[in-house]
């Protein structure tokens, strides 16, 4: 057992000094070309920054996986992670061509929901009714709803890359102790390659990751989390996705609460995330972005410890978690946030 442990480091090491290594490159392609994310209307960051970070971070964990596969051959599965790679790659692709001259909301969503189906069609999905039409649904909802939430995220300096590390992490630490070699693999390799990013998307941001990271490392994040498996009964299993992926949600959920009841479109830009109001109430872009990493690393590591206890003990700490994060979601839709019409440059803001 302890030589996987090594091939674990090896691959976490490899995947972040890939992409700390690929972004400066990257990003002085970005520069050359002239492909940049400049301030204006609803954005609110200062200066013009070079937004092709996720092809580093594609690069890097495709390299990464690849080479371990080779390294180390699955007894099974190969072919699933060829797919899954696959489908990555093309939400990535989108993401990008979005990044460089938009893609309507729509295309993007049949991209999300074919993977998904896709995923499902392998025989990996949510499997809480038994009932196949609904399983399908839910799985659907899934991957697109963690998809466009990692997107969503990429709303603040080293934000979504950070999260993306933390649940990653959560997922490889959980799958690591219950015998899963390959998810524990892929999580350990999108940690690696997440927190190699944040070298250079750490505030003040060098670059971003576009939408071309964020839907490539938000659609791994939904499809590693719906590979767990441990023995705590089917419907608190399904509650550990959920748990991992909690900041996410919980950031996704308080941003279209508070514009649809300010009548605005949930799709529509704007400063009234989570990291937003934290910023509102005083704190700087570093502070707010560390204190989000830390209510997810505890949330992460509750979540491990329920795969640890029994049912009963589980079931009162997912309560608990659950709980405290509306409550802390229900006090931060009080804090005012700017309207979308006079949102003027900050530091560290990038567009989501």
């Amino acid at each position: 057992m302890a030589g996987v442990w090594w091939e674990y480091l090896l691959i976490a090491v490899a995947a972040a000094g890939l992409c700390v290594t690929m972004t400066p490159l990257v990003m002085q392609f970005a520069i050359r070309m002239d492909l940049l994310d400049r301030p204006g209307g609803h954005k609110s960051h200062s200066r013009a920054v070079p937004y092709l970070g996720g092809v580093a971070i594609v690069f890097s964990f495709a390299a990464a996986v690849l080479v371990a596969s080779l390294l180390w051959p699955p007894k099974s599965g190969r072919y699933e992670l060829l797919v899954v790679l696959a489908l990555a790659i093309l939400l990535a692709l989108v993401g990008l061509v979005d990044d460089l001259r938009t893609v309507p909301p729509l295309y993007r969503v049949l991209v999300e929901i074919l993977a998904a189906v896709a995923i499902w069609l392998l025989g990996t999905g949510v499997d809480v009714t038994s009932i196949g039409a609904l399983d399908l649904g839910l799985t659907v909802l899934w991957i697109d709803g963690i998809t466009n939430a990692f997107n969503l995220l990429d709303n603040m300096d080293g934000l979504a890359a950070g999260l993306a590390s933390i649940s990653s992490l959560t997922v490889f630490s959980i799958a690591a102790t219950n015998g899963q070699f390959l998810v524990a693999a892929l999580a350990i390799g999108l940690t690696g390659c997440t927190v190699g990013f944040l070298r250079h998307n750490f505030h003040p941001a060098r670059i971003y990751m576009g939408d071309g990271g964020s839907m490539f490392i938000g659609f791994l994040v939904a499809y590693i989390c719906i590979k767990l498996r441990f023995d705590g009964g089917r419907y608190l299993s399904a509650l550990i996705p959920i748990l991992a992926c909690s900041a996410a949600i919980a950031d996704t959920s308080i941003v279209t609460i508070s514009r649809l009841a300010s009548g605005l479109s949930p799709f529509q830009g704007g400063q009234d995330h989570v990291s937003h109001r934290l910023v509102g109430l005083g704190l700087p872009v570093r502070a707010a972005v560390g204190v989000i990493y830390l209510v997810a690393i505890g949330i992460g590591t509750l979540t491990f410890l329920i795969t640890r206890v029994d049912s009963g003990a589980g079931w009162v700490i997912a309560c608990i978690s659950g709980i405290s994060l509306m409550i802390l979601g229900g006090l931060l839709l009080t804090v005012p946030v700017k309207p979308i019409s006079s949102c003027t440059p900050e530091p560290g803001v990038p567009d989501d």
